[in-house]
């Protein structure tokens, strides 16, 4: 995600939206990208961006809440609740001996660890409701829902 891109989604077809379809933001150009996939996708039955949301722990020990990306049904009753994120923040990131930014390695390993404990409330919350939790990366936008991220 070179180019952080925000801003509103107009729904195409409102009916397949749940939630507020006047106010449905993207946070990036593949969450955008996603969004309309979704919208126009004759298999997604109902929509939703960051509608619900899941209280979790974090690292610091306190209390937060969690708002993941998407909450799909698709026509044959499969429900699927979504995260997008970069590759790179859903492993540890890596600690060289030659590192010369040790304020970044902090900053990485806080996502990544917030990450974790978010993707836990999520995978108990999921299970609970019987709907899948998956975490979409770049990968699976281009490889499996045929997304193309560049242009």
């Amino acid at each position: 995600m070179s180019r952080i891109q925000k801003g509103k989604y107009r729904v195409k077809c409102r009916e397949k939206y749940v939630g507020d379809v006047d106010n449905v933001v993207y946070r990036s150009s593949w969450e955008r990208k996603t969004f309309a996939f979704l919208d126009t996708n004759p298999k997604v039955k109902k929509w939703a961006s960051e509608e619900i949301w899941i209280p979790y722990k974090g690292p610091d020990g306190k209390p937060h809440r969690y708002f993941p990306d998407l909450m799909i049904e698709m026509v044959n009753g499969k429900q699927m609740l979504i995260e997008i994120k970069p590759q790179a923040q859903t492993k540890p990131p890596k600690v060289t001996m030659k590192s010369k930014r040790p304020r970044r390695y902090l900053k990485e390993m806080k996502t990544y660890w917030v990450n974790q404990a978010k993707w836990h409330a999520a995978h108990k919350w999921a299970e609970e409701k019987g709907v899948d939790f998956m975490v979409w990366t770049e990968k699976t936008l281009i490889k499996t829902l045929g997304i193309q991220l560049r242009g």
